[in-house]
């Protein structure tokens, strides 16, 4: 099994990678290995960690530029896909369509085989996890409970590409801190592959329920009409991050009340309004921080703070260290 990127204009081969089959390696409790990335579209690396049935992959870029590159696979995997920060698009054949993931945002994926573009934006960080699984692996934990599940199922067996759920989900606070915990295990040999392979399942645990809650009318509360007023709200969030808004505010540009608004969205997103807007303030400004270089007065007039210093204060709240500390690295 191999996956190769190119430059779009087929130019350079940026990577080839060679993988046993189903990432099984007789030789080796579990492999491990790092591509670091220094081309013009920016910089960054790739990680990878490999055992029996299942590859994880975490990348973390810094795009200079709009970046887009041909990938080959070979490989027949179901994806746990998360974005963790950016926003990326995908053009393959085996899909029909293009499928495209904003900055915190996951779904399952389906793919016996890939072949298409993938597409990233300019002057922006990009942060993916995902978990690639053997087919047979995944079906040991998909039940038969919702029409989702059985769908995807059928779409497994006649080999067509897929995604569990049309409209992809918010990455809940839980799941976040299983993919920490998963990036910074510090166990080895057989240890780390017990441990992480609890966490998969796990976080597939998590993903699953996810998509049960929507479709489980007994825990439903919200018509479809609402959600997509919930969506629309975060739409409106990310386009203004500077705002001012108020709950009653946001509520009346969707058609809504601010009651509504309140439980809805913690309902679909797993967070409060204004638990998401501050997330996503706090990304923003690391970003510009961090890869724009911008001034820290800058940066709080951008994301909506008027005084630098409760700028600063909630910045250190958030990822624990100043934004100053963070610039001297």
């Amino acid at each position: 099994m191999k996956t190769r990127v190119h430059s779009a204009d087929l130019r350079e081969m940026l990577l080839e990678a060679h993988y046993p089959d189903y990432f099984y390696d007789p030789t080796s409790t579990i492999s491990e290995r790092t591509y670091r990335a220094e081309l013009l579209m920016g910089v960054g690396e790739y990680h990878e960690i490999n055992f029996d049935g299942v590859h994880i992959g975490y990348g973390d870029l810094s795009l200079k530029e709009h970046t887009r590159l041909l990938v080959q696979s070979d490989i027949e995997t179901v994806e746990l896909h998360f974005t963790l920060e950016g926003n990326s698009e995908a053009i393959a054949r085996q899909f029909g369509r293009e499928i495209g993931f904003k900055s915190n945002e996951h779904n399952i994926l389906y793919t016996r085989g890939f072949e298409g573009f993938m597409n990233w934006g300019a002057l922006q960080s990009l942060r993916i996890f995902e978990v690639n699984l053997a087919p047979a692996f995944f079906l040991k934990f998909l039940p038969d409970e919702y029409a989702s599940f059985r769908r995807f199922k059928e779409q497994l067996r006649r080999g067509q590409s897929a995604q569990l759920i049309h409209q992809h989900l918010p990455i809940s606070p839980q799941m976040k801190g299983i993919i920490h915990e998963i990036l910074h295990c510090k166990r080895s040999g057989m240890f780390k592959r017990m441990f992480l392979e609890a966490k998969v399942i796990e976080l597939l645990l998590l993903q699953l329920e996810q998509v049960g809650r929507l479709e489980d009318p007994r825990r439903r509360t919200l018509k479809k009409a609402d959600v997509d007023k919930m969506y629309a709200v975060k739409e409106i969030l990310l386009d203004k991050l500077d705002g001012p808004f108020s709950l009653i505010d946001l509520a009346r540009q969707v058609g809504t009340n601010d009651y509504t608004l309140k439980k809805g969205f913690k309902e679909v997103f797993g967070t409060t309004v204004f638990g998401f807007w501050h997330e996503l303030k706090m990304r923003k400004a690391r970003f510009l921080l961090e890869e724009e270089r911008r001034s820290v007065f800058e940066v709080a007039q951008i994301v909506g703070y008027k005084n630098p210093q409760h700028f600063s204060t909630a910045f250190k709240r958030f990822f624990g260290l100043s934004p100053g500390q963070l610039k001297g690295h």
